[in-house]
């Protein structure tokens, strides 16, 4: 497949200025330097009539004043522009979608959200340019056997606690603990739904851990799955923005605002539209433009930062740990968890092509039973699960995912289930109904024919006993207390919760009698104090720079910086050096202090916030107050203190 020019003009129609910003940076990185901007379809119509050139049109659905299915239909009726290539980038996710879009002139369709790769992919697809030759050796590759001459099970899944059962299996067998007989699965993490659902679809996968409402779409569109198990019950939360003020009458907050959900086709979009519709605002998204909330499609592991970065967004519902780790990294406050509104529901689903069902029965009745082992053990090992979870779901440490943060969410007694995955075929039918009748999306499809139980029945004996019934508390009070219980109720235990970021071993060292402590994945190394030379004009707390190494490390008198009188170095004093990442560089700085004491691990239960700390410290240094036995430690905030001290920039 060829690359199209990098010369040509884009011209990018989409009304959130977030999301368009965050688009140009996807096509700059791509390469596209030349790309007019425009907020709604009417605006696209006078660039494409004023400027003259525009060699590929990348529009939204969902705008004012002129969305992007009409562009493309006042395009097509144009000689002017019809032979303009079109692209289709939306949140309106579904196969239905898809085919009306593509039946209207649409050459080529991507869901939000995307990457590099989706995009440049569906960029060469609307100029006609991309060819089926990996798709080919895909589906040519796809039945692999090993050398003991098992079939090689690939399953995908992205990085959500609900997917946790599969990480724990791999671990298992990686372990020896579990042996599988009639295959070996290998399993593949993926960077959004969008993929997960193309790889079932185009048979790329065997199998994957996917949302149920998306699986039900693809089978409904001819993709020949089945839901052989449920990958949880329950499992998201829904947060509130920590922008703006959360005052009477709640429902205001959210008013005129967009909430983000993971893809169209999600318990998480059912749920927040429930609710939504219950505290009396019109949820909105696709064709409906005069709303009082307007859903987006944001990745998961973005939603954090498109929360920080968009005033306009008021909260988000997803799959954990999401959301613990934006109220934990200070983005995000707890509304309510989605057991609360829903018991016990189905979410994340596992689905097996029906070739590899009827190819290999042997090794998906050992799939589901090894499965269902590994969902009794997340709940009778959480500490254990957590750390495996970590692995598996951040294994390049991207998403800065810790272990309390994933052991707060597995044991959270209202949130995630994993110990009865046997399909809840009438929970499923509810869902498929109100998304069907309510909601307007998706086809329907008879789910005794989606639903194989065959497998989940020879694995769990034990159902009846262990059955977690599935209860909708709907009624418009519920729903209502949901709005405001967060605020009154549940104030301790949020602000563990809000904590946990902070959880972890902690480097501490003296200033004189106080304690401090610095996490410890923060810490190069420690050194003993040496001769600095000078900077001339640098503030006063500024030692000066040392040779390390090659490397040259400005140095800190953090004591002086704190007002506590200057460092008297001792036997004892030394340098701790600093790497840490500040504005998206990697900052190497050192700070001298009195004498270095030891690791601590510092549980959030230790952790208070204080807000004031005296003449001494300006408390928005400091992270919190540690209190272990009988002391205080107060834990540095270390990128403020660059930040605000300059020490940052001078480090660069």
């Amino acid at each position: 497949m060829t690359d199209i020019s990098k010369d040509i003009t884009i011209l990018l129609v989409e009304d959130a200025a977030i999301m368009r910003k965050i688009e140009v940076k996807t096509l700059k990185a791509l390469g596209f330097m030349n790309i007019i901007e425009a907020k709604d379809g009417r605006e696209a119509m006078t660039c494409l009539e004023e400027k003259p050139k525009i060699d590929l049109v990348i529009s939204d659905w969902n705008m004012p004043n002129m969305d992007g299915y009409e562009l493309v239909v006042w395009m097509r009726s144009r000689d002017s522009f019809k032979a303009i290539p079109f692209l289709m980038a939306t949140g309106q996710g579904d196969k239905k979608q898809e085919n009306k879009a593509v039946e209207a002139g649409v050459n080529s369709f991507i869901a939000k959200p995307f990457d590099e790769n989706d995009l440049r992919k569906k960029i060469n697809e609307a100029f006609g340019l991309a060819g089926d030759e990996a798709a080919t050796v895909e589906r040519e590759n796809r039945v692999r056997t090993s050398a003991a001459g098992k079939p090689i099970l690939r399953m995908a899944h992205i990085q959500i606690t609900d997917h946790l059962i599969l990480g724990v299996l791999k671990h298992l067998i990686t372990k020896g603990e579990l042996t599988p007989l009639h295959f070996e699965l290998e399993t593949e993490c993926m960077p959004g739904w969008n993929q997960v659902q193309e790889s079932l679809e185009q048979g790329h996968v065997d199998g994957a851990c996917i949302l149920a409402p998306i699986a039900m779409d693809l089978f409904s569109y001819g993709t020949d799955i089945k839901l052989v198990l449920l990958a949880h019950k329950s499992g998201s939360i829904f947060v509130r923005s920590n922008t703006g003020n959360f005052v009477p009458p709640f429902e205001s907050f959210f008013k005129n605002k967009s909430f983000l959900i993971p893809h169209k086709m999600s318990v998480h979009h059912m749920l927040a539209h429930m609710f939504f519709k219950k505290i009396g605002l019109k949820p909105c998204m696709g064709d409906e433009v005069k709303g009082d909330v307007s859903f987006e499609v944001v990745a998961p592991i973005k939603m954090q930062e498109f929360l920080n970065n968009n005033k306009d967004a008021s909260g988000f519902m997803v799959a954990e740990p999401m959301g613990t780790r934006a109220i934990a990294g200070g983005a995000a406050s707890l509304q309510f968890l989605s057991s609360e509104l829903w018991e016990n529901h189905p979410c994340c689903v596992v689905t097996v092509q029906n070739e590899f069902i009827k190819s290999y029965p042997d090794a998906v009745y050992e799939l589901v039973k090894m499965l269902v082992y590994a969902g009794k053990f997340i709940e009778n090992k959480p500490e254990l699960a957590s750390e495996i979870g970590v692995a598996f779901l951040d294994p390049h440490k991207k998403l800065g995912l810790k272990v309390p943060i994933l052991k707060n969410v597995i044991t959270e007694k209202k949130g995630i289930k994993t110990s009865d995955l046997f399909p809840d075929i009438y929970a499923l039918q509810h869902m498929h109904d109100y998304m069907n009748k309510e909601m307007k999306i998706g086809n329907p499809i008879n789910l005794d024919n989606f639903i194989d139980t065959r497998f989940a029945e020879a694995a769990c004996k034990d159902r009846i006993t262990n059955r977690k019934e599935s209860r909708l508390h709907d009624s418009a009070d519920k729903i209502n207390a949901l709005l405001t219980q967060n605020v009154f109720e549940q104030a301790g235990g949020l602000q563990t919760k809000a904590l946990l970021n902070l959880e972890g071993k902690y480097l501490t060292f003296n200033l004189g009698s106080q304690e401090f402590g610095i996490d410890i994945m923060k810490i190069k190394e420690i050194i003993g104090m040496q001769p600095t030379r000078s900077i001339p004009g640098s503030p006063d707390y500024v030692k000066g720079v040392i040779n390390n190494r090659g490397s040259v490390i400005p140095i800190m008198d953090l004591k002086k910086k704190f007002s506590m009188g200057e460092l008297a170095a001792g036997s004892r004093s030394c340098i701790i050096v600093i790497e840490t990442e500040v504005n998206g560089m990697t900052t190497k700085m050192g700070i001298a202090v009195d004498s270095v004491s030891e690791v601590l691990a510092i549980k959030a239960t230790d952790i208070e916030v204080t807000s004031s700390l005296g003449v001494f410290f300006d408390s928005r240094h400091i992270l919190g107050a540690a209190k272990i036995k009988r002391s205080v430690k107060l834990l540095l905030d270390m990128e403020h203190i660059l930040i605000e001290s300059g020490m940052a920039q001078l480090a660069a």
